[in-house]
């Protein structure tokens, strides 16, 4: 370790060792800290005498350095290509910081410089919050926050999953709002989207935590219940109907609220596969023959 740490690079390359904007160590080939750039003592918020000597695993987040440990005994079992690795950090105030290491392999050379690697370790935190950013938004409704179809869709057959797996009943609750093309057409869109905003307020303020509220799109939302029998989904149909219904007062003007609910069950222990379209299906058939019956109703 001593002789990778006396054969410094010249002075130009030192300099630029010392002011790179990212961290760079030198490591022994088994990965012993053998010297570290002033960005990465930044980084894991020690000073270079506290990680000189120290295994650069030492510092990867005990969920991930599993996979740290298997990406290295690859790398140098051929390490003829430079190995890429995102990780996570831990400095020294317990605080994670998910990096990017790519390692380069130096091989010993004539004048007796040992064997060593060279890593590159950049700080990705903004890049993750962008890519987290991201995948909220491609599962997410914009407008109300809720998950979209997509993420519905994972929700269920994770639910689906389980009770297959645990033999526990999921039911799916379709709902329907009741009138909301005519708010669109009498108060314009604005007030409507304002109407789907304020309804999923309240559709979630009613909801157990294991239950996932998504709007699927227009003015249709959906409910999966896990781990729920049917007599519970009809249960929070009818608290809906009470809770949920209340006109909606925005701005002074007045909109009544009205939904159509249908339900889909599917008993535990069920194929996912078998059973995924048809519970959707029958809870929509289930609201539209709610919708139908309500439409009676108030010809009366």
């Amino acid at each position: 370790m001593v002789e990778v740490a006396d054969a410094l690079p010249p002075a130009d390359r030192r300099s630029a060792f010392a002011n790179a904007p990212m961290g760079i160590a030198l490591t022994t080939p088994a990965g012993l800290l053998v010297d570290v750039n002033p960005a990465l003592s930044d980084m894991t918020g020690r000073a270079p005498e506290e990680l000189s000597g120290r295994s650069v695993l030492d510092f990867v987040h005990r969920d991930v350095v599993a996979a740290a440990r298997q990406a290295h005994a690859v790398f140098t079992a051929a390490p003829d290509r430079p190995l890429r690795l995102e990780t996570r950090l831990v400095r020294a105030d317990g605080s994670e910081v998910p990096v990017q290491i790519t390692a380069s392999w130096v091989p010993e050379n004539p004048e007796g410089q040992p064997a060593h690697l060279v890593l590159i370790v950049e700080d990705i935190t903004e890049r993750k919050a962008l890519e987290a950013q991201l995948v909220h938004r491609s599962l997410h409704d914009p407008l109300t926050g809720l998950p979209n179809r997509l993420l519905f869709q994972d929700r269920l057959r994770h639910a689906l999953d389980r009770g297959h797996r645990e033999d526990t009943p999921t039911c799916v609750l379709i709902i329907d709002l009741d009138g909301f093309k005519a708010i669109n057409d009498e108060l314009g869109h604005p007030m409507g989207d304002r109407v789907l905003v304020s309804f999923a307020e309240r559709l979630q303020s009613v909801l157990r935590a294991s239950d996932t509220a998504a709007r699927l799109g227009g003015d249709e939302f959906s409910i999966v219940c896990e781990n729920t029998e049917r007599a519970d989904a009809v249960a929070l149909a009818d608290r809906l109907r009470t809770t949920v219904t209340e006109p909606l007062d925005l701005d002074g003007t007045r909109v009544p609220v009205g939904i159509s609910i249908g339900i889909g069950t599917v008993r535990g222990g069920e194929e996912p596969e078998t059973v995924y379209e048809r519970v959707v299906r029958e809870a929509d058939d289930d609201m539209y023959t709610d919708k139908s019956r309500r439409r009676r109703t108030r010809r009366r």
